[in-house]
């Protein structure tokens, strides 16, 4: 029985090509790397798509962006692509200039509890440039409260970099501006509290640049641009007891735009003081 079978079998594949050959050559193929011929191509089933969302986009708030310092960090800020806001107590600016149309403007008072909550909203970065002159009391309030105001309703927020436009200290001109000073001072160590490893205090000191003013433009570069030539390289000259801080150079105010977006953006950007010398060093850095 069983020879038959195996006869029959043998009968039926007398061609050694049709089953031995086949399996011999599939074998030689997977073997062989030097073959010319050019293989069929395997198929791959193709990879699912996933759809990884975008980097968050950076949102800053500038605080008194209609000032003279907060417009030009709102302009710089556009220039870089950020998506900018601003709060002051008269909303958006009767000025004809293109960048106004781009800043979302709310306006409040910054005293107010809950001023900022909806201001805040969806916020990467704060720049504070709240200040003003007066009375000591008045001064106090606008330099101190506000800013402190401002700074833990940020921190409420989990907001994680603010940074805060202060004052040099000019000495014995402190006297005179008590309330200005003092008020500044509170809203630093506010910050230091709150922000720990986020927050960055710019101490300028004058800050020159293009000032408008109503519908006229003060040039205050034409003092303030000499004097800062000279003084960025007589930094010896403020450790003068007494006397010293009035040799603190005068810095631009783009240069302080750029250093104030650098440090509200950057992670890197180390938290702390950064005083007017430090102000130029860093405008003249690239960004990364």
């Amino acid at each position: 029985m069983m020879r038959a079978i195996a006869s029959r079998f043998l009968h039926s594949h007398s061609s050694p090509s049709s089953f031995t050959i086949v399996v011999a050559s599939r074998i030689g193929r997977l073997l062989s790397t030097g073959s010319s011929k050019v293989e069929e191509p395997v198929q791959v089933e193709e990879a699912e798509t996933v759809e990884v969302p975008p980097p968050p986009t950076e949102k800053l708030l500038v605080l008194g962006g209609n000032g003279f310092v907060g417009s030009h960090i709102c302009r710089e800020a556009l220039k870089r692509g950020l998506t900018v806001s601003s709060f002051n107590r008269s909303g958006k600016p009767f000025v004809n200039d293109s960048w106004v149309n781009r800043v979302f403007w709310h306006q409040g008072n910054i005293l107010l509890p809950d001023a900022l909550k909806n201001a805040l909203n969806g916020v990467t970065s704060v720049i504070s440039c709240v200040g003003g002159f007066g009375s000591n009391s008045h001064m106090y309030k606008i330099n101190g409260t506000a800013n402190i105001n401002a700074i833990r309703a940020a921190a409420e927020q989990g907001i994680k970099r603010f940074v805060y436009v202060s004052a040099a200290d000019f000495g014995l001109a402190n006297y005179l501006l008590q309330g200005y000073y003092e008020g500044k001072k509170a809203a630093e160590t506010e910050l230091m509290i709150r922000f720990p490893y986020g927050g960055v205090i710019l101490r300028p000191g004058f800050i020159h640049g293009t000032r408008q003013v109503g519908s006229m433009k003060l040039p205050l570069g034409i003092i303030g641009s000499p004097l800062e030539m000279v003084l960025q390289h007589a930094k010896p000259l403020n450790e003068i007891p007494l006397i010293g801080p009035l040799f603190t150079p005068p810095v631009n105010v783009n240069s302080v735009a750029r250093v104030s977006i650098r440090a509200a953006t950057d992670p890197v950007f180390p938290p702390g003081i950064i005083d007017a010398h430090a102000i130029l060093r860093y405008s003249q850095q690239k960004s990364a």
